[in-house]
């Protein structure tokens, strides 16, 4: 048996199955009124399946799906018996019969063609995906309520996806104007346009204390058709209980325009062993295509983990994600020196990073005061072209600066 290590979240086996016995098999065939027994004699069976558990979960048994293909085309022998004579000593059938077998089992599994067996419910252990970006355009309020003592407002607008941790966008603060335009453009990334619902916010800046909310309305994604843009006059709610009849204050209308575009189904998938697979360079996606090389689209870092980083005073080690000057960091593990994180970043660009790189560090950070609280545990510098052709890369990268650190990345690039 082979068993592969690869950068995916998978275990591949490869065995070689040889089985023969002497099994006796009557077969009952119906046709029409006839009533026919066949026996089978002799089965032998030679294959050499792949068999990849994936992908692997937390939950038992610890992999979502088994997906079987055969690495060649099968062998399988056997002997048939009609009304006491061997039907395959009829000259040709035996090698007739042979082929057949090979070539329709391997029209159907033979590799790259899978058979896969769920195991888990995909919902139960699949992280949601970004599935497009949503554009809005924040075009203008009307009749806002008048909240500063001279009779005005300083109004501002807080946008945000239901579901998204990011924190929410804002418009600029236009001052002293109850009726302003903004026109101004936000992208906000969509995970589940039948679920997710968008919420705006719209209030009135004050320089010393919080601000007041003057107004607010929802939005549900399910209203888009995607690539259409559309209008939307929203009339500006108190909150969302609708079953409340007390407040009848009229708050004004939020004007606004909606566009859902979808990413790209993907040219391709990394599902092969390429030569040297296992080795620390393995796991790019060939899946490449024209449309990345142009346009809108989401770039996706995910931060799996690292192995044999070693700091001089602690190992406490958080990975920091630096990309056209925005750092963004994961959660810091103590005491380890093979950290897993699997966390992921997304950066929102107006263009694909073609010759552009990707900052990722290594630090280890003191839990308690000393004068020595953060320690660097190795760097790496990733080129993001090969990401951009490829849709995707899946590697582990050593770490520079450090005596046998490594770690584990995977960058996607999705276009719209």
């Amino acid at each position: 048996m082979k068993v592969y290590e690869t950068n995916e979240k998978e275990l591949v086996m490869e065995p070689v199955i040889r089985w023969a016995g002497n099994p006796n098999i009557i077969l009952c065939l119906r046709v029409l009124s006839l009533h026919i027994k066949i026996q089978l004699v002799d089965l032998q069976i030679f294959m050499a399946p792949r068999i990849k558990l994936k992908p692997l979960v937390p939950t038992f048994p610890c992999f979502a799906n088994i997906v079987i293909s055969l690495m060649e085309k099968p062998h399988v022998d056997f002997g048939m018996k009609f009304l006491g004579g061997d039907i395959m000593s009829i000259p040709g059938l035996y090698r007739f019969v042979q082929e057949t077998i090979k070539k329709q089992i391997a029209n159907m599994y033979l590799w790259p063609h899978t058979f896969e067996i769920p195991i888990l419910d995909s919902s139960t252990v699949a992280a949601t995906q970004p599935v497009g970006i949503l554009h809005v355009k924040v075009v203008r309020a009307t009749k806002l309520l008048k909240m500063d003592f001279l009779g005005a407002s300083d109004p501002y607008v807080k946008l945000k996806l239901s579901g998204d941790t990011l924190p929410a966008k804002k418009t600029t603060i236009i001052r002293k104007n109850l009726n302003p335009v903004w026109n101004e453009n936000f992208k906000l990334i969509v995970k589940d346009p039948e679920s997710q619902i968008l919420h705006f916010q719209v209030y009135d800046w004050d320089k010393v204390g919080a601000h007041d909310r003057l107004g607010m309305q929802l939005v549900p994604l399910n209203l888009l058709k995607p690539q259409e843009k559309k209008e939307f006059v929203l009339d500006l709610l108190k909150h969302t209980d609708i079953s409340d009849h007390q407040d009848k204050k009229r708050r004004g209308q939020l004007v606004v325009e909606l566009t859902f575009v979808p990413f790209k189904e993907e040219g391709g998938s990394f599902d092969g062993l390429p030569n040297g697979y296992g080795r620390i360079e393995s796991g790019v996606n060939k899946g490449s295509n024209d449309n990345a090389l142009s346009g809108a689209g989401l770039l996706s870092v995910i931060v799996q983990g690292a192995e044999d980083v070693e700091g001089e005073r602690h190992n406490n080690p958080y990975a920091l994600v630096i990309f056209r000057g925005e750092k963004k960091k994961t959660k810091m593990l103590r005491k380890t020196r093979n950290p897993l994180w699997n966390e992921e970043f997304q950066f929102m660009l107006d263009e694909p990073p073609l010759q552009e790189k990707i900052h990722i560090a290594v630090m280890s950070k003191r839990t308690g005061i000393s004068f020595w609280s953060k320690e660097s545990l190795g760097h790496v510098q990733i080129n993001l072209n090969d990401v951009v052709h490829n849709g995707r890369i899946n590697e582990k990268y050593h770490l520079i600066d450090s005596r046998n650190g490594v770690i584990h990345v995977e960058i996607r690039w999705t276009t719209v």
